[in-house]
């Protein structure tokens, strides 16, 4: 499945609630069906900076696509790492490099996280990023 379609099922399914604090049940939904990260890749070469929590992205390129594993010590914010791992796992790095990435205001994410979170959101989303810019064209 492409991005933006990927992107567009999640714009649905938050579509589905009204309230702010049945978005956030449904992001620690998802944060609590992540994978297990392999503990070996929680170093502080994984590790996010930027975020206030500690989150850990590790990305592996497979048959020219890139797969990522997460893990974060907060709920939410590992709910988050889930919603971009669904959006870029599997995904060719020049995909990822040229998402646009809209959903994440449709959703309304980015105005209601709180400042340090949304700061460790957009980290998040540049560290994906570069980690497709170091795999483009291999």
């Amino acid at each position: 499945m492409m991005i933006e379609e990927i992107e567009n099922q999640i714009v649905d399914e938050f579509s589905m609630y009204d309230d702010w604090m049945d978005k956030y049940a449904y992001l620690i939904e998802i944060g609590n069906g992540l994978n297990a990260m392999d503990e070996t890749h929680k170093t502080d070469d994984n590790l996010i900076k930027g975020c206030q929590s500690r989150v850990w992205f590790h990305a592996e390129l497979r048959d020219g696509k890139l797969y990522f594993e997460a893990d974060s010590d907060a709920i939410i914010t590992k709910g988050i790492a889930g919603l971009l791992i669904r959006v870029f796992s599997g995904q060719t790095p020049h995909d990822i490099v040229n998402a646009n990435l809209d959903f994440i205001d449709k959703i309304g994410l980015t105005q209601h996280l709180s400042p340090t979170r949304s700061n460790g959101l957009l980290s998040m989303v540049k560290q994906i990023k570069y980690y497709a810019l170091a795999y483009e064209g291999k």
